[in-house]
């Protein structure tokens, strides 16, 4: 049982996903110097958990809050705006080999990485153009911005530097492609022709033969 002291709305804090210094001014009572040296006493007594430089959230709510629909929020909130994508989104959907991927973000920011205690968060930079191609989940504290299954090869092929041979494509990249279906191909299309890439325009010819020759 962690001991606190000094909160002047300790049960509002830790009814919050996450908080910055501003909010925990309020919520502490404290301002300046006196609101730092409070925040360290709380995060080294582990009552408040550091997400990134400034923002927080109290070890109450990561406890008794589901993990993976917090990490996803959170994801959504360090890089703002951003949307889960990449590697994260296409090992959900099987279309490559599980693994421990960190959290993987496409933002219309510049790219950047964050690193707590719920893991790595990569954010990757695109045009703002393309950012698209997500669904919003309702989640009891927020909403979770998520690629479709296209969106996420998409950006996945359109940042990978690589020379677009069917090599890379059918082999080396080791993609599933039966997980990807017809409707899945003309949403990836739509994506293909708004970036007006040739790089992507060759991909997308590889792609139809490998679905629907193969």
């Amino acid at each position: 049982m962690i001991s606190i002291s000094g909160i002047k709305y300790q049960k509002q804090l830790e009814a919050l996903p996450y908080f910055n210094k501003n909010q925990a001014s309020i919520l502490i009572g404290k301002t300046g110097k006196n609101l730092d040296k409070k925040l360290e006493q709380l995060k080294k007594i582990g009552y408040l958990l550091s997400l990134k430089k400034g923002t927080y959230a109290s070890v109450f709510f990561y406890e008794k809050t589901e993990k993976r629909n917090y990490i996803e929020y959170i994801a959504n909130i360090l890089r703002s705006p951003s949307y889960i994508s990449l590697e994260y989104v296409l090992q959900e959907y099987g279309l490559i080999p599980e693994a421990n991927y960190s959290i993987s973000a496409i933002t219309i920011k510049s790219s950047r990485t964050f690193k707590n205690f719920l893991g790595n968060f990569i954010y990757k930079n695109i045009k703002n153009d393309l950012f698209v191609g997500f669904n919003k989940m309702n989640w009891a504290h927020g909403t979770i911005y998520k690629a479709t299954k296209a969106k996420a090869l998409f950006d996945f092929l359109y940042l990978k530097p690589f020379v677009d041979s069917k090599q890379e494509i059918i082999s080396d990249l080791r993609i599933n492609w039966n997980s990807f279906e017809k409707k899945d191909v003309l949403e990836f299309e739509k994506y293909t022709k708004m970036s007006k890439s040739v790089k992507m325009a060759s991909i997308l010819k590889i792609m139809n033969t490998v679905i629907y020759v193969s």
